[in-house]
Order: C-alpha cells, then sequence, then structure tokens
C-alpha cells in the first residue's frame, strides 16, 4: 500500500463520516487503500485544533513620552509612527499602539500639492497684491478651466466598511477613463457657466479664443448692460492659450484690454477663488467613490452640482479676496493655502 502525501477533500469527509460510525482508524485506512499513519495523523491534527495566542504584555508610555511624541510628530510632518517613536528613543511599542496613540493627537494627512515659487515668483505676487489691494473685487469675472474624467481623483475612493461586508468593486482605467474640459467663471454672488469645451479639441490660443465667443460672450456676456460691461475686470491665469499675443489681441477688440484685463502673478493658484469651487464641485459629483461609464454623465454630474452652488457660496468666495492679498503680503508672496 503506497503513502501518499496529502489526503482529498473527500477522503476527508470519508474518514469524519467513518470516525463518527465508530470505526477505528486501521479500518478507516483500509477502505480508503490509504496508509495508517497519513489517517493516523489526520486525525491528531484535528483533535490537537488551533493554538491559542499568546498576548505579550504592551509596553507602557508614561506621560513624560507622551509629550516626546507630540513634540516629535509636530517636528517630523508626514513621518510613519515608526520613525516618529524612534526619534523620541521609544522603542517596543507595537504598531497598533503606536498609531493608537497617534490619533488622539495628530491626523493622517497627504502633503500637500503646490506650484514651486522662487524669489522672482514672490516678488511678483507681492507686486500683484498692492497692485490690487483697493479693488473692487466684486466687479472681478474669476475664470478658470478644470478637467474632470469618469473615475475621479486617486484615493478618493476609500472610506470605512463596515465589518463583515465586501467592499464594492471598481472599475480600474487609464488615464481615469477619459474627461471633459469645463470652463466657468464667477463673479460676486454669480456662476457663468459651466461650459463644456467641444471632445478631442485642445485648447491653443485660436480654439481658446473661438471658445469664449461661442459660449462666454454669446451666452453670458452680451446679455449685461453698458455700465456693466464698462466696470468688469476678466481675471485668466497665465496658461499658454489665455496670456499669448494672439489672445490678449484678441480680447483687446473685444473690448476688454488695460486696466480690465487683470495682470495675474505666476504659480498661483491659491489666489484664484474659482479653485474652491472646482473643490466643491468634485466633492459633489466624486462623494462615495462615484464612477461614471461615459462622458456625458459626468458632464450632466457637473452641471447639476453647479446648480447646487448657491449665490451665498460664491459671495463667500469672492470676497475672501481682500484677506488673500493681505495674506499675500504678510507671508512676503508665499503660498497661503486655499
Amino acid at each position: 500500500m503506497g503513502q501518499k502525501k496529502d489526503l482529498t477533500g473527500s477522503e476527508k469527509s470519508k474518514i469524519v463520516r467513518h470516525l463518527a460510525e465508530g470505526c477505528s482508524s486501521l479500518k478507516i485506512a483500509k477502505l480508503l487503500k490509504r496508509d495508517h499513519r497519513t489517517i493516523k495523523r489526520f486525525i491528531q491534527n484535528s483533535q490537537q485544533g488551533r493554538k491559542k495566542r499568546v498576548e505579550k504584555p504592551r509596553r507602557k508610555i508614561t506621560a513624560h513620552e507622551l509629550r516626546k511624541v507630540k513634540c516629535a510628530a509636530a517636528k517630523m510632518p508626514l513621518a510613519t509612527s515608526l520613525a516618529i517613536f524612534q526619534g523620541c528613543n521609544i522603542t517596543g511599542v507595537p504598531k497598533s499602539t503606536r498609531c493608537a496613540i497617534l490619533r488622539d493627537m495628530a491626523k493622517l494627512r497627504k502633503a500637500e500639492r503646490r506650484p514651486p515659487l522662487n524669489k522672482t515668483h514672490k516678488l511678483k505676487r507681492q507686486d500683484w497684491a498692492k497692485k490690487y489691494l483697493k479693488t473692487d473685487f466684486s466687479k472681478v469675472l474669476w475664470t478658470d478651466e478644470m478637467r474632470v474624467s469618469l473615475d475621479g481623483p486617486d484615493g478618493w475612493a476609500r472610506g470605512w466598511i463596515g465589518k463583515g461586508q465586501r467592499a464594492p468593486v471598481r472599475l480600474r482605467r487609464q488615464q481615469g477613463g477619459g474627461g471633459v474640459l469645463v470652463w466657468a467663471g464667477i463673479i460676486k454672488d454669480e456662476l457663468v457657466g459651466p461650459f463644456r469645451v467641444e471632445d478631442g479639441v485642445k485648447l491653443n490660443s485660436q480654439s481658446y479664443c473661438q471658445f469664449l465667443e461661442d459660449t462666454f460672450f454669446k451666452q453670458w456676456y452680451r446679455k449685461k448692460s453698458a455700465s456693466f460691461k464698462k466696470n468688469m475686470i476678466f481675471m485668466q491665469d497665465n496658461a499658454p492659450s489665455h496670456a499669448s499675443k494672439y489672445s490678449t489681441a484678441w480680447l483687446a477688440r473685444k473690448g476688454i484690454k488695460e486696466e480690465k484685463l487683470m495682470t495675474w502673478p505666476p504659480c498661483s493658484p491659491d489666489l484664484n477663488p474659482i479653485e474652491n469651487l472646482w473643490s466643491i464641485i468634485k466633492c459633489e459629483i466624486y462623494k462615495e467613490g462615484k464612477q461614471y461609464t461615459s462622458l456625458n454623465n459626468v458632464w450632466e454630474a457637473v452641471v447639476a452640482a453647479a446648480r447646487n452652488v448657491d449665490g451665498e457660496q460664491i459671495k463667500t468666495l469672492t470676497e475672501s479676496m481682500d484677506g488673500r492679498l493681505l495674506s499675500v503680503l504678510a507671508k512676503k508672496g508665499g503660498y497661503i493655502g486655499r
């Protein structure tokens, strides 16, 4: 009788059934035509069961060590729990305990992404703040583009899952499944747009001006009074399609020139209040890790989310400009956050 390495699932079931009938291990071995030692080993392992986990005593953290950990966490942003505790010369603390301690005094965050600011950038930001410090920002139209994808930003599909529940299936697609380019503006308490850039169109100087002509000028600007047009200041960032000679000359022919076209400092998305509007819209359309199956669906979601933004929210954003300028000057041109 040859000895086999492993018992099959069917054989294990038969062994259990024969044991329940009162058969001996030797008789079971003969019935299954397996080696007696294999049968005995399976029965012995089944009777032993799993060994209980021995709980190791956890290291106690003193109040003095807690203060050291708090100081180290403040001095070492984005460091791991192990690095923080090692920096305090505290050893022998398991990861679960380290994380539990840190949750009471810190928050888990990602590093903020921001454009690099050199000395020239900071000087230009200060000059810009001084130039527009006395401006009536209720007359400024703040504009920008935003790209939305079918899948949304990476990392936004995380959340708590109840015990015993499975995480929902999430599609994996290259480049977020494709996206839609959206243009909009805000002035005082009013939202202009949003307008959708035609799929497949790359915004260069010519296509950007044609887009403004077909959307902003025909659908919104032409309906405004002469006094409104006279006082309105148009703001756009320094994207190549915006700041080119062609676009500047084209806007001048539309009457938007000199003091009516706001100069913009380099690397300064934190100074544009419409960036906060994009955050509001993205939080709404991608809540609970939502994904979309078509570009039209995600565009409809953007339009619906924009309609839910009321005038008070927009007014709060546009009225924040005085504080942003003062912050730029206080930080000597440094980044102010959003």
